[in-house]
């Protein structure tokens, strides 16, 4: 099984502004979906896992900890910088928890929606 990683992406900071580069062999499978989350601190959102699914969660702004429960070991990861990414493979129950207002969690998909890969219920996670 491979496990959550984090990924860096290049960073280049200009007077105009910031530029994060994500692309090539970093992104570690062909995006099929891509969406956005918005919420304010101190809300819950994810717990679930994903049968099939492989996702990679990049925060563009705020912070947001990362729960990532593999069934015999938890793992948190913060994001808090938009060119670090977490890659977040199949059969992993994850919650994100939003650590200040207005955070924004972008994430890439390596499948479209399907609602029968979610596993919602703790209980199923652990029997899969």
């Amino acid at each position: 099984m491979k496990l959550p990683k984090l990924i860096e992406f290049p960073f280049h900071q200009e007077n105009c502004g910031d530029l994060v580069v994500m692309e090539g062999e970093l992104i570690p499978f062909s995006i099929k979906r891509v969406f956005n989350v918005r919420q304010q601190k101190g809300d819950i959102r994810g717990r679930h896992a994903h049968r099939e699914c492989a996702q990679l969660l990049i925060c563009s702004n705020g912070a947001v900890e990362v729960k990532c429960d593999l069934s015999n070991r938890t793992d948190i990861f913060l994001l808090d910088r938009p060119n670090i990414g977490l890659f977040i493979p199949p059969g992993v129950w994850a919650d994100q928890k939003y650590m200040k207002n207005n955070s924004i969690l972008t994430v890439l998909c390596d499948r479209l929606f399907e609602e029968s890969d979610y596993l919602r219920n703790y209980n199923d996670f652990l029997l899969f």
